[in-house]
């Protein structure tokens, strides 16, 4: 009876130990932090419409993520219950750097996730290093489509639209707006997104206009910020429509150049990033420029509950509307959560691992700030979304730059379908688009 009884008070015992170690490592595992490096341009000439945007929207939409802020059905307390330490990482200095950068970031500093990158040439330098790596990675805001056309990834993602949507979605508009147009030209940064961009331009021009002509098109280096000689030459035999998808300081600098001798007035300049210049600019940016957002976002927004709360926060905190950067931005943020939150519930308590989270994103279609992403190229890792354009109109009476005229077109109607080179869609006559 005795040997009964000890032998009962040590499994009780036992149990009672047990149950504590489980408690106490829930415990740890709800105290444990979800650490994501995050990239983009915090110094030069495309910090101040870019980076810096897309930074304040990171710090924005990690709080609120944490706090279980965002609103439904977001409003769950951090990604897969772990709070978001964020790890801030400046693109500037070059794709050699970036890929130095990345592999710090993994292996020193042991981040978990990784959101990042404005420019193309960053992408494409660090995706086949995440690959390499193991590590989910969503690349937020750069454009070419030659990401997930070119290569197969296991935990590379793309939250935004390739450059293809914001291309064929310019050509519909300048079709549908400026129908008589007979010469066109563009002047784009010479490399992966500059080059990606005029050329869907020009063949969806060639497809939807066929009688409108081509110009040589120009080719500035990337950062280059002086255009006088390019804007002389424009100024000479001006096209009835300019396509540009410069982007940061050098949209700025060439769009206050231009204006100084007063291109815009020769020519119907169409700036395919324009929307994030916007509200720097204020008056500065000339009216009866057709102007793009990458994206449904900003001013060019569907009003919804999640777009209001982000336009309304993101005022109040920095003073000034958010635009296509930040949008871009806190939509990854999402992706991630979900990402997470889907993945952590099946992982037992554990943090998940870099194929489970993958594997909760992939193919996914979900709602975020004034738009709906579906991930539905790159074998669901690429994300396509409707886009938007309009014309600006300054408002003397409010004292800001409007956006007029504006045309939303479906995602699939500027994007290819899924398992579709989207060069040969365009040179293919843009079928399965749905307008």
């Amino acid at each position: 009876m005795t040997v009964k009884k000890l032998l009962r008070g040590t499994s009780v015992a036992a149990c009672l130990v047990a149950g504590a170690m489980t408690a106490f490592a829930g415990a740890a595992q709800a105290q444990e932090k979800l650490k994501v490096g995050v990239v983009a341009f915090y110094t030069g000439a495309a910090a101040g419409p870019f980076g810096i945007p897309a930074r304040n929207a990171a710090e924005l939409i990690v709080e609120a993520i944490n706090a279980g802020n965002v609103p439904a059905p977001y409003n769950t307390k951090g990604a897969g219950g772990m709070e978001i330490e964020a790890v801030y990482i400046d693109e500037a200095g070059g794709t050699t750097k970036q890929v130095t950068e990345y592999r710090n970031m993994v292996q020193r500093q042991g981040v978990d996730a990784v959101i990042g990158y404005i420019s193309s040439g960053s992408c494409l330098a660090v995706a086949p290093v995440a690959e390499e790596l193991k590590t989910f990675t969503i690349l937020f805001d750069c454009g070419t489509p030659r990401i997930f056309e070119d290569s197969d990834y296991q935990y590379v993602f793309r939250t935004s639209s390739h450059a293809t949507m914001d291309s064929v979605g310019a050509a519909r508009y300048i079709a549908s707006k400026f129908g008589d147009t007979k010469t066109f030209q563009g002047i784009n940064q010479n490399y992966a997104w500059g080059q990606d961009s005029w050329r869907d331009f020009d063949l969806a021009m060639g497809n939807l206009m066929p009688d409108a002509k081509a110009e040589e098109p120009l080719w500035p280096k990337i950062f280059q910020g002086q255009y006088g000689a390019e804007i002389s030459r424009l100024s000479v035999s001006p096209p009835q429509v300019l396509h540009t998808s410069f982007w940061g300081g050098d949209l700025e600098s060439f769009i206050l150049q231009s204006s100084a001798r007063s291109l815009h007035k020769r020519t119907t300049m169409l700036l395919t990033t324009g929307e994030s210049v916007m509200h720097r600019l204020g008056r500065k940016l000339p009216d009866g420029v057709v102007i793009g957002a990458r994206g449904p976002y900003g001013v060019l927004a569907e009003e919804t509950e999640l777009s209001k709360w982000l336009w309304t926060s993101f005022s109040d905190r920095f003073g000034t509307p958010p635009t296509f950067p930040s949008y871009h931005m806190a939509q990854a943020f999402i992706a991630l959560k979900i990402a997470y939150d889907n993945a952590a519930a099946s992982s037992g308590g554990a943090k998940p691992s870099a194929d489970a989270v993958a594997d909760g994103l992939r193919h996914k279609t979900f709602e975020a700030f004034g738009t709906t992403i579906n991930m539905k190229l790159g074998k669901g890792h690429q994300a396509i979304t409707p886009t938007a354009y309009g014309i600006t109109k300054w408002d003397s009476e409010a004292g800001e730059q409007k956006i007029v005229d504006v045309i939303t077109y479906p995602a699939e109607c500027v994007n290819p379908p899924a398992d579709v080179n989207s060069v040969e869609w365009i040179e293919g006559g843009m079928q399965g688009a749905k307008c």
